[in-house]
């Protein structure tokens, strides 16, 4: 047997990345351990996804700040900062000095992180002098270097960072005086040595929503063809609902004043009609999918990139990632988020998963607009899962099929518009209202609620404003702009998540292009918040169009303040 050549150690932001990823990971087990309830983020810090005014205080502690190449991307951090930050929201800033660090650095040290590792450190100024460029290699006594590492961190002195702080728009900026540190174990202490403590205040934000700020007035609308037939719905084509839907989007958008809207809803002739008359930007609404093929949704967007034109809504990798189910819950787990029990049984499998425990929700992995999911989804023994496993693969056969812990509880939607970086607008919580629904049904969403006006589910199902405590609130937010980022979703989403039978949250899907008729969840929960429906409609488009902008241009283009987070 060969053996391979051992490889050198990683070296870079790269590497340093991945150090930081397992300190993390470190911080959250132990805080789990020791029965402290903190959530512990990663992400871009000049793109830091989080909600619009979200927090009354940020800190930056233990030389978190400076790491980036240039300047300018270190006061992007701070924007990011300062856009999360509420009304006079707190900065503090815990910063080596740097005037004081250029002279007084130790160029070699070295110094046990534990029993079994120690950390050997080098240092030099860049040839500018305004960084300090660190190597470190740690290495375990058992199994050798483990780490080997190279970072550079800028050296801001008062002034300079006081200055940097006044260009990012915050106020009061005050450093308390030096913090000089110690060792206990007469260590080198590094960066760590002499230490700013700075505080500084972001501005007063005004009270008003501001709306306008058009950036592309000439808007095509994408929507699916009324021409063709669609198997998801329950005629399998569109019917006087469908209708009445598009004339309402019309109306809604008729109200926006600074735009001018057209329509395309002809698929056969769409590529040769956008190659002809390429559209400034597209509005994407066409959730039905190309040719009304709802595994077809991504393919909408990927003619729109292959043909250049901007578009609102998520792109294809994002559609296809979030289509399968199954995979959006492995990459939540991976973010802490709480997922039901599951498993997968694939089409091919001879032999049916049953459950451990019942009841159970047996459910396509891929699937949009609730197919699939019926109330015989609910089975309450085997008979019952092998019956509808063998109804799901004549239904969709080839799909493969998911056997999960039944949500019994609350239910919940988190409706998100905005992108990171530029400005989050997290919408009221809705809650599932079944109170109202007759007796033996399982108290679900399915393909009934959605397209069957004659069920139950159509006439007895209630949506309201959710009432949860602060906590509960926080965790689904912070959960769904998470996964937004992770997901890389854009402009508009809807997070959908239930309780078990013991009260524990859960998340069931990610919904990229949630639905955007006005009768919709996500409209619903605009209404929550005091916005008509074509407020909703303009949030979308000015997310859309902000985020469009800011690609082009590099940065962002002055329009209108995004909109707050309500309730």
């Amino acid at each position: 047997m060969k053996r391979a050549a051992p490889r050198p150690p990683r070296t870079g932001p790269r590497s340093e990345a991945a150090v930081l990823v397992r300190l993390i990971r470190l911080a959250r087990r132990r805080a789990r351990a020791s029965g402290y309830d903190i959530r512990f983020r990663e992400g871009e810090a000049r793109k830091i996804s989080a909600p619009e005014s979200g927090y009354d205080c940020v800190m930056l502690l233990g030389n978190s700040f400076g790491y980036f190449d240039r300047e300018e991307d270190d006061l992007a951090v701070l924007s990011a900062i300062k856009r999360t930050l509420r009304s006079q929201g707190r900065l503090i800033i815990d910063l080596t000095d740097g005037d004081w660090m250029r002279t007084n650095f130790e160029p070699r040290s070295w110094e046990w992180i534990d029993q079994n590792q120690f950390v050997c450190r080098e240092r030099s100024l860049s040839s500018d002098g305004d960084r300090l460029i660190s190597r470190e290699v740690v290495v375990h006594a058992e199994k050798g270097v483990i780490a080997d590492q190279f970072y550079a961190e800028r050296l801001y002195s008062r002034s300079r960072i006081e200055d940097l702080l006044t260009r990012a728009g915050f106020r009061e900026t005050r450093i308390h005086g030096e913090v000089e540190a110690l060792s206990t174990r007469g260590s080198d202490l590094g960066m760590m040595a002499r230490r700013l403590f700075i505080t500084a205040r972001a501005p007063e934000r005004a009270v008003t929503r501001r709306t306008g700020g058009v950036i592309i007035p000439e808007v095509t609308v994408l929507l699916g063809d009324p021409r063709l037939p669609d198997n998801v719905k329950l005629t399998g084509a569109f019917n006087a609902e469908d209708y009445e839907t598009v004339a309402r989007l019309k109306t809604a958008l008729s109200e926006l004043t600074g735009y001018k809207f057209s329509y395309i809803d002809n698929h056969s002739a769409l590529w040769n009609g956008l190659r002809e008359q390429r559209p400034n930007f597209v509005l994407n609404l066409c959730d039905e999918g190309f040719n009304n093929e709802a595994l077809m949704e991504l393919h909408v967007p990927a003619v729109l990139e292959m043909l250049g034109i901007p578009y609102s809504g998520a792109g294809p990798a994002a559609l296809g990632l979030c289509y399968n189910k199954s995979q959006v819950r492995a990459i939540a787990a991976s973010c802490d988020v709480p997922v039901p029990l599951e498993t997968y049984f694939d089409a091919d499998d001879q032999a049916a998963t049953i459950p451990s425990i019942f009841p159970a929700l047996i459910k396509p992995c891929m699937g949009d607009s609730s197919i699939g999911i019926t109330k015989d989804a609910v089975v309450h023994n085997p008979s019952e899962a092998v019956s509808y496993l063998t109804e799901l693969r004549r239904l969709l056969p080839g799909r493969p099929v998911l056997v999960q812990e039944f949500l019994s509880g609350n239910e919940y939607s988190v409706g998100i518009i905005g992108n990171p970086g530029i400005g989050f607008t997290v919408l009221p919580l809705l809650e599932v209202d079944y109170s109202g629904l007759q007796a033996g049904l399982p108290k679900i969403l399915g393909y009934e609620s959605k397209w069957d006006p004659a069920s139950p589910y159509w006439t007895q199902i209630r949506y309201r404003e959710a009432v949860v405590d602060e906590e509960l609130r926080r965790s689904m937010i912070d959960w769904s702009t998470a996964l937004f980022e992770r997901l890389d979703c854009r402009d508009y989403v809807r997070f959908d998540y239930r309780a078990d039978s013991a009260g524990e949250v859960k998340l069931l899907e990610v919904n990229p292009n949630p639905g955007w008729c006005w009768d919709g969840k996500l409209n619903l929960m605009a209404g929550f918040g005091g916005y008509r429906y074509a407020d909703l409609l303009r949030m979308i488009i000015e997310a859309a169009q902000r985020r469009i902008a800011m690609n082009m241009n590099g940065q962002q283009m002055p329009v209108a303040q995004p909109i707050r987070r309500m309730g």
